[in-house]
């Protein structure tokens, strides 16, 4: 069975907090991963009280930590609200006040976002939460920088999701920066979810769904897959799908929330990053096989979707140094 690792998750449970989000959060960090032969999150669900009535009352959560586990945990996720204009309990605020001033890692799940920035940790940050609600936060915490319209914000040590399926999103990036692009992509397939979708793109699409679902991307998505390390162009993915390029930017707006462009370098990224943890020690040969180009555009690109250099990405996610 793996280990219990180092780094400790405490999940804040609230009256009325979404089965949902709280589901998300125990299968991503608290089941228990033997496939992956490593250590894996120490996770502990927390409340205020004893037995917490969940969202439309359909069941009481019993038997959990009191809010002293989040005191002693790395990473802390907050209750979302059925009425984000209510707020949260203050012992929840307290705890989560706690948390932040002792620089622990801050995440929200949808409306989770209005416990974060009621408890002032969102204060001049960026942040998002889900559609629905966007303006009535902005009206609410005007020194919050929201972003309305992406799937997730990563802050740094904080970061918010919008809707309840974006939590999948943010929880499998943290998984991410935490054991690398390898280790995530072996999560999403266990729950046969999509590998990698970024934050930035849009959280809902504007057209209704056809009842007969457009699968037409799923080839040329395979396609593009397989030449990623061509210099590959909308023109060239339009001519492939037998599309003008103003239809194939309709296509991907509408199936995928992205471009075509931003999904070729996304899907090039995760490329350059398996290489790295696969121990490739050449970054001009990661560059040109990923379709990065110039070993400058893939410091550039991996920065800023990592957080890390080549050489400090590999340092945490690549092989054990011999010797």
């Amino acid at each position: 069975m793996t280990q219990e690792s180092s780094h400790r998750v405490a999940v804040i449970v609230d009256e009325g907090s979404n089965p949902f989000e709280l589901g998300v959060a125990t299968e991503l960090f608290g089941l228990r991963r033997p496939e992956l032969d490593r250590p894996w999150y120490g996770f502990t669900l927390c409340a205020a009280r004893p037995e917490v009535v969940m969202h439309g009352g359909f069941f009481t959560l019993s038997a959990v930590a009191d809010l002293s586990a989040v005191d002693a945990a790395d990473t802390v996720i907050v209750p979302n609200r059925p009425d984000p204009q209510v707020p949260p309990s203050a012992a929840v605020l307290d705890a989560v006040r706690r948390a932040a001033g002792r620089g622990a890692r801050l995440v929200s799940f949808c409306t989770g976002t209005f416990t974060l920035a009621a408890a002032g940790a969102l204060d001049g940050r960026r942040a998002t939460t889900h559609w629905r609600w966007a303006q009535r936060f902005a009206s609410m915490y005007p020194r919050v920088r929201l972003e309305p319209d992406v799937l997730f914000v990563d802050d740094g040590d904080v970061l918010t999701a919008a809707g309840s399926a974006a939590a999948l999103d943010l929880g499998l990036h943290l998984i991410r920066r935490d054991h690398g692009a390898e280790v995530a992509n072996t999560v999403s397939r266990r729950l046969v979810f999509a590998a990698h979708r970024d934050g930035g793109q849009r959280q809902f699409v504007e057209h209704p769904v056809p009842a007969v679902p457009d699968t037409s991307l799923g080839p040329l998505l395979d396609w593009a897959r397989e030449r990623l390390d061509r210099p590959l162009t909308v023109a060239e993915l339009a001519d492939r799908a037998a599309v003008s390029a103003a239809t194939l930017h309709r296509r991907f707006r509408t199936g995928l929330g992205t471009t075509p462009l931003a999904w070729l370098t996304a899907e090039r990224v995760a490329l350059a990053c398996r290489m790295i943890e696969q121990g490739e020690l050449r970054l001009e040969r990661v560059a040109r096989l990923s379709g990065l180009g110039s070993t400058a555009n893939l410091r550039a690109q991996l920065r800023r979707r990592t957080g890390l250099s080549p050489s400090g990405y590999r340092r945490r996610f690549g092989p054990p140094a011999e010797g």
